[in-house]
Formats: C-alpha cells, sequence, structure tokens
C-alpha cells in the first residue's frame, strides 16, 4: 500500500504543470488603428481611443486566446469634422455597430513567442477569418508594478468591402491594413 501511495505521488508530481495566464488588455498602451490610401495621393490614418480585451497565455502549452473589443465611436482622424463623417452610415456606422472586435482561440508560437493569431473579425455585423501577425512580443514585470506585463505589435490587412464598407471604392482604397501596439497586465 506505502510503494502504491509513493508510486500514486510520483506519478502527480512527474505530470507537468501548464499554467494558463490571464491577462486584461492596458487601454492606455493599447492604440488600434488603420490606414488606407486616399485617391492614390496619400495614406490617411486613423486609430480609436479606447479598447478593451481579454488575453489567455500558456506558453509552456503553446496554446491562447485573444478578444479585442474596440469601441468604434472613439475613431479619431484628427479632425472633428472628418471623424463625424466616418462614424457615418457610409463608413463605419457607429450608432448602428458600436464596436469592432476580433476574437481567437489559435494563436501561432515559434519557441516561446507569439508570432500570429488566427481567428474572426467583426466589423459592421459582419464577421471573417483574420490572421493577425504579431511582432515584438515580450513578457516580463512592469517595472513600476511589478505585475507580469505582456507587449506587442500587431498588424493585419483587410478588405473593407468584404464587411460592407464600400463607399468611395476605387477612389478610396478597399485594402486596409490594420495595426496596433498592444500591452496587458496579468490579472
Amino acid at each position: 500500500m506505502t510503494r502504491s501511495l509513493l508510486v500514486l505521488i510520483g506519478t502527480l508530481f512527474a505530470i507537468p504543470a501548464y499554467a494558463v495566464d490571464n491577462y486584461t488588455i492596458d487601454p492606455t498602451h493599447t492604440w488600434p488603428m488603420f490606414e488606407v490610401n486616399h485617391l492614390g495621393y496619400s495614406t490617411q490614418r486613423g486609430r480609436f481611443n479606447k479598447s478593451s480585451g481579454k488575453i489567455t497565455l500558456d506558453v509552456a502549452a503553446r496554446q491562447g486566446s485573444v478578444d479585442i473589443v474596440i469601441d468604434a465611436n472613439s475613431l479619431d482622424m484628427g479632425f472633428a469634422k472628418w471623424d463625424e463623417h466616418m462614424k457615418g452610415e457610409e463608413f463605419f456606422n457607429v450608432a448602428q455597430y458600436p464596436t469592432i472586435r476580433f476574437t481567437s482561440d489559435k494563436l501561432i508560437f515559434d519557441g516561446d513567442k507569439v508570432v500570429g493569431a488566427e481567428g474572426k473579425f467583426n466589423l459592421l455585423a459582419t464577421t471573417r477569418p483574420l490572421t493577425l501577425r504579431v511582432d515584438n512580443f515580450h513578457c516580463a514585470p512592469f517595472p513600476l508594478t511589478r505585475k507580469m506585463h505582456c507587449g506587442a505589435d500587431i498588424t493585419a490587412t483587410i478588405s473593407r468591402t468584404q464587411f460592407g464598407m464600400a463607399k468611395f471604392v476605387p477612389m478610396v482604397g478597399d485594402e486596409i491594413r490594420l495595426y496596433s501596439p498592444i500591452e496587458a497586465d496579468k490579472d
């Protein structure tokens, strides 16, 4: 009996314990942005000033999930009249669709580093598959709080017409480059 108990205890300690860490997105260091070609003259940029979300990360098992919610009404083009126009029915239609969302249950790893996230992007009530590229992924205790903190830079490209945002195509580009610094604190 004693020997069986020792074998059982030894087996339990031999099973690797994977820690799933939960993180909350830091809205002060996460700014989803986009770029679009404007009539072939220039690249115009906009950003969203409010975002939230959760990330789960299990580096040992190379698994995790992401849920990022963007407040569409926080759109900032740098000029109030332009903000109003872009928030209207022809583009983001924030009155009817107040949020933009990316969710993923499949993180892509290169060793211990997250290098991508395959998921779904919802814009204007249309959901399509989207893969985010993740660069500069890094986790370490944050110097001011000593809490574990992760950050990265994310990029992706979408076709806005696939989400029903077709106004002024092709004068205003269909291809939209999405990018954002993103940081999150361990719960």
